[in-house]
């Protein structure tokens, strides 16, 4: 790794995800002066744990006043802070992991004041479990739609994305699978998700969730475009899927990825170094499943994305049989610079694939 990778990593992470955090909660104030005030990578998830810590007093305050929606919404913004401190920041294992865990069971203080309420679900899975938030509108059995995250997202940051299907009358149950956040412990990230959400369906088949399981939709984000094909292709419950912003295949995307997303699949996967995770890099691609994929699937990309060249969504759209693509000339990566351009989009969408209302 050069030098030039080393001391830069803060303004690296700066100019990549600030769009993402910023549409997903993190107020731009908080942002920016954190920024401002880390000179160092090494610092970047203290002055986090901090901000987060602030955060969090906010919201006992307010809950010991008896004011809970201003407390769930004070520990909503505790867990995107400490989730932001370690996403991709791995340089004291503890310090990441305390800010895993706190991130979750703060979250977890806010659910039932959300609106709608969030209620946490454990699905048993290959001796551990996917954890999985469910939300359901006020509507009769709405339709449910999985919200799978990508390499370095979390259950809990989803929340603002999930309003939009909410709002559209859609129930969500967004989860951590294999190799992200909360399930980072236990699992690395995989290819085979069908693995993962056959497995889920059939658990929560026998449940009563108060939604229609036979209108079933799926919504991935960067590496969840990729785990969400690869399910559907073998998993046909899922009656319609968007994959937002992933690529066709990693592997092919390695090479010109910034220092602290490779870092992260080093992480994410369990690889010893860079060049087994780069091996494992080529494990995630969508090749030979595509023609499988025979539900109506949207395929949305922006052209500035830094990460995965919109070449890669091209590819996905023309090999699937089912496909509508969209490409923003003005997005970035997940088009988080105009999340009301494609938030709208993708869920009017599946509401009308899911219901047929259009």
């Amino acid at each position: 790794m050069s030098a030039h990778d080393t001391t830069n990593r803060v303004q690296v992470a700066a100019h990549h995800w600030r769009p993402r955090f910023v549409a997903n909660g993190i107020d731009v104030n908080d942002f920016d002066d954190t920024v401002a005030r880390t000179t160092e990578w090494a610092d970047w998830a203290p002055n986090w744990k901090a901000v987060g810590e602030m955060h969090e007093a906010l919201g006992h305050e307010a809950e010991e006043r008896g004011r809970q929606l201003s407390a769930a919404q004070a520990y909503q913004r505790a867990a995107w802070c400490w989730h932001l401190g370690k996403f991709l920041w791995f340089e004291d294992a503890g310090l990441h992991g305390e800010l895993r865990d706190r991130s979750v069971a703060v979250y977890r203080n806010a659910m039932p004041h959300l609106d709608p309420p969030a209620e946490r679900l454990e699905i048993p899975f290959e001796g551990g479990i996917i954890p999985g938030n469910l939300r359901r509108p006020k509507s009769v059995q709405p339709p449910l739609v999985l919200m799978v995250p990508g390499l370095d997202s979390s259950k809990e940051e989803l929340f603002a994305i999930e309003n939009d299907f909410l709002q559209r009358g859609l129930a969500t149950l967004t989860i951590d699978g294999p190799g992200q956040s909360e399930n980072s412990v236990n699992f690395a990230i995989r290819p085979n998700w069908e693995t993962v959400i056959t497995p889920l369906l059939d658990h929560l088949s026998g449940l009563d969730l108060g939604v229609d399981q036979d209108r079933v939709g799926l919504m991935g984000i960067s590496m969840g475009a990729i785990y969400g094909p690869r399910a559907a292709a073998y998993e046909k419950r899922i009656r319609a899927l968007v994959g937002l912003a992933g690529p066709y295949n990693l592997g092919e995307c390695w090479d010109a990825l910034n220092p602290l997303t490779r870092g992260g699949y080093v992480f994410y996967t369990k690889s010893a170094d860079d060049a087994e995770a780069k091996r494992k890099a080529y494990t995630l691609n969508l090749e030979g499943i595509l023609d499988k994929v025979t539900q109506p699937l949207l395929v949305i990309h922006g052209a500035r994305d830094s990460l995965f060249p919109p070449s890669h969504a091209e590819r996905i759209a023309r090999e699937a049989g089912n496909a509508t693509l969209v490409i923003y000339p003005d997005g970035n990566h997940v088009c988080n610079n105009i999340a009301y351009k494609y938030r709208p989009l993708m869920a009017d969408w599946l509401h009308e694939k899911l219901t047929g209302d259009r």
